[in-house]
């Protein structure tokens, strides 16, 4: 059985509230909350970067295993902001983690879903024995045009996972993917900022990929949503995968805990797997948790997930931590975006 042997997160201290970002372009933040369902979202400080953040997070991944890093055979970096357009961030994490040079090392971009498919390519590398461990980071400084839809939902964060054999606290049961020439969401080469599609990322894109994979997972297993004590779904904002829970059987009590986009925002690669991080904090053993990623151009990869005993040796204090925060006004925010 592959699975996860351990997991780590960041999330940066600072956060701009939607109302702070309305307020600078005349709109009524009551509107802006309701129709998004975001209070406020996480930026990476003037500093940061996927790279930095994905660092943090492998770092507590790393930090409450006993592992012997020569036998981290590969490390995986998924992201849609690297910070370097030619020259790999999975070298320099690895190299900043210790690992050593005999490795497997390769940076994946899919949109939001570039580190659940890095998931599926690792797994297949452990069962192969090719290594006995895969260390997959998601991090992302998410930003988008001023004025524009993404401005309110667009975070940082980041989320590692260090996938094994052995003592593990979540066992990857069956997992499926769904893809489609699908653009709905797109930045090209040397343009700063992504452009979308608008209503067209919900449908056909989002909601239309994470429902075939979805069926086509349950199908498989023979599982019914009902058997599941949690459900994550990518975020976008915090109406989708509210609306797409619902659409295929889950209760909105089985997906509450996951919904960290609601005060966190959009962290694209890390989306839902930040979601899977704030169930962890109150997931016991023997549960199944469904996890679905998106990611736009498009597609979707879907998990089944049962939690060992071991998880409560490794489990994180997933929202104590993100209560340490510190607001900052709009000027502030476009000066840690670099737009000024």
């Amino acid at each position: 059985m592959v699975g996860i042997v351990s997991y780590g997160f960041y999330v940066p201290k600072y956060r701009i509230r939607t109302e702070e970002i309305a307020n600078v372009w005349g709109k009524n933040p009551e509107d802006v909350k309701k129709s998004l369902l975001i209070t406020e979202k996480a930026i990476a400080g003037v500093d940061e970067d996927s790279l930095t953040m994905a660092f943090e997070s492998a770092s507590s991944a790393l930090s409450d295993v006993k592992v012997d890093r020569n036998k981290i055979k590969v490390v995986l970096f998924g992201s849609e902001t690297h910070p370097y357009a030619v020259n790999p961030a999975s070298t320099i994490l690895a190299e900043f983690l210790g690992i050593e040079k005999n490795y497997l090392a390769y940076d994946t971009e899919f949109a939001c879903k570039a580190a659940t498919g890095a998931i599926i390519s690792a797994q297949a590398l452990i069962k192969s024995s090719y290594s006995d461990y895969a260390l997959i980071s998601g991090s992302d400084k998410g930003m988008g045009k001023t004025h524009d839809t993404l401005e309110y939902t667009a975070s940082s964060g980041s989320v590692s996972l260090l996938l094994g054999k052995d003592d593990l606290i979540l066992e990857l049961l069956d997992f499926e993917s769904f893809s489609s020439d699908t653009p709905d969401f797109w930045r090209r080469e040397g343009i700063r900022y992504p452009s979308h599609g608008g209503r067209f990322s919900g449908k056909p894109s989002y909601f239309y990929h994470i429902e075939e994979s979805s069926k086509s997972l349950l199908k498989k297993t023979g599982l019914k949503p009902e058997d599941f004590a949690y459900g994550v779904f990518h975020m976008p904002n915090g109406k989708f995968p509210v609306q797409v829970a619902k659409s295929l059987g889950f209760s909105f009590g089985q997906i509450k805990d996951s919904l960290t986009v609601n005060y966190l925002g959009n962290s694209y690669t890390a989306s839902a797997l930040m979601g899977l991080t704030a169930v962890l904090e109150k997931a016991k053993t023997g549960d199944l948790i469904f996890m679905c990623s998106y990611g736009s151009g498009a597609g979707s990869d879907s998990f089944v997930l049962k939690v060992t005993k071991n998880l409560d040796k490794r489990r994180k204090q997933f929202l104590k931590t993100v209560e340490n925060k510190k607001y900052i006004n709009y000027p502030t925010y476009l000066k840690f975006m670099e737009m000024i």
